[in-house]
């Protein structure tokens, strides 16, 4: 069944609701209609950040958690109803949250937003609470792009196996064999991508990023402190695996300047998502890049050279490289109306193909 479907992300850089409308089936028809991105107020930025502290000190019961989740969820409302405008009536909205604790191992995955709240204000009912399904079943809970990656896929002219690579907070990679077949599909976290960068950028400069990576490109690597990131014990495990944003930290780099704490951190992303990729069944003709680390052009530079395939942003293959993650919670909300399976055991290392998703009514 066909459905115009309103999909909301809020990724790990806390920065902004990304919001896509499309005309959906949930088996593979993609029909793009209009997105938008919202910034979020400085104090709403500054209550998820305290959430997100709370959640990792074990502090459940914090009262700023339920303060920074009905900012959250205000702040969706604001950006669908602008939407909703722009685009017409939809007939479903697939609202992600935000995480603010992602712990598998203790099959725990913690999204905040209040999707009742929002189906009552936008009179539209809204699939919500997309990962819990899959982590109570022994899986992962992330990533949950690929089902949508797997269906992006089946339009590319490139023949072979494909990469979807999603540089957000975190890097995450779908496999997407040949056949373009969601069976044979194998999806993990490759350790950070802009997360620890962003955050560095922020305490040596008050910068929200390395932008276009002009300092990483102006220092020089730390050979000491890329080895000591490295070290990590998540990248001998074997996948599927996933991440919480904060699993990593900047302490490798401490006391580095700023230019050669960029450079080492934009290495340290590159040759993790070569790691990665050593994880496949086999070489991908192409590697995709979606999400806002896309735009860094020396990171792309340097994930192309450690990686040793060609690294291409989505654009250049016809997507929206801004609205990818947005478009997937639309389709992923759309195959929660129907039944299908959100989640696969090469994706998230889940028993069997998994539904899953909540649906509030208005």
């Amino acid at each position: 069944m066909m459905r115009t479907v309103l999909g909301m992300m809020s990724g790990t850089s806390l920065d902004a609701v990304d919001a896509a409308v499309i005309g959906t089936d949930g088996r593979g028809v993609i029909e793009p209609g209009p997105s938008l991105a919202t910034d979020y107020a400085a104090a709403t930025r500054a209550l998820l950040k305290e959430a997100c502290a709370a959640a990792l000190a074990g502090r459940d019961a914090d009262p700023v958690i339920g303060a920074a989740e009905r900012a959250l969820t205000e702040a969706h409302i604001e950006a669908a109803r602008a939407l909703i405008a722009e685009a017409g009536a939809v007939d479903l909205i697939g609202f992600h949250g935000q995480t603010i604790l992602h712990r598998p191992d203790e099959r725990r995955t913690w999204q905040i937003g209040d999707g009742a709240a929002l189906a009552r204000a936008l009179g539209v009912s809204v699939v919500f609470d997309f990962r819990a399904a899959d982590v109570a079943a022994g899986g992962q809970g992330a990533p949950f792009a690929p089902a949508y990656h797997c269906a992006l896929a089946k339009n590319l002219e490139a023949e072979g196996p494909v990469a979807v690579l999603n540089l957000g907070g975190v890097a995450n990679l779908t496999f997407v064999p040949a056949d373009r077949d969601e069976a044979g599909m194998i999806a993990f976290d490759t350790g950070p991508a802009s997360g620890l960068l962003d955050l560095w950028m922020e305490g040596a400069t008050g910068a929200a990023m390395d932008r276009d990576g002009a300092a990483a490109r102006a220092g020089q690597v730390d050979e000491a402190a890329l080895r000591a990131l490295l070290e990590h014990a998540y990248f001998a495990r074997p996948a599927p695996k996933s991440l919480d944003r904060y699993d990593f930290s900047n302490d490798a780099v401490a006391g580095l300047s700023t230019e050669d704490g960029a450079a080492t951190l934009t290495e340290f992303t590159a040759r993790t998502i070569a790691l990665g990729l050593e994880l496949m069944p086999a070489r991908p003709a192409l590697v995709i890049a979606c999400g806002g680390g896309r735009k860094n052009g020396f990171l792309m530079e340097r994930i192309a050279a450690a990686a040793g395939v060609p690294v291409t942003a989505a654009e250049a293959v016809g997507w929206r490289g801004d609205d990818v993650e947005a478009e997937c919670f639309a389709y992923l909300a759309a195959r929660t109306a129907e039944g299908l399976p959100l989640s696969f055991p090469g994706t998230t290392g889940v028993p069997a193909p998994m539904p899953g998703g909540r649906i509030a009514r208005p």
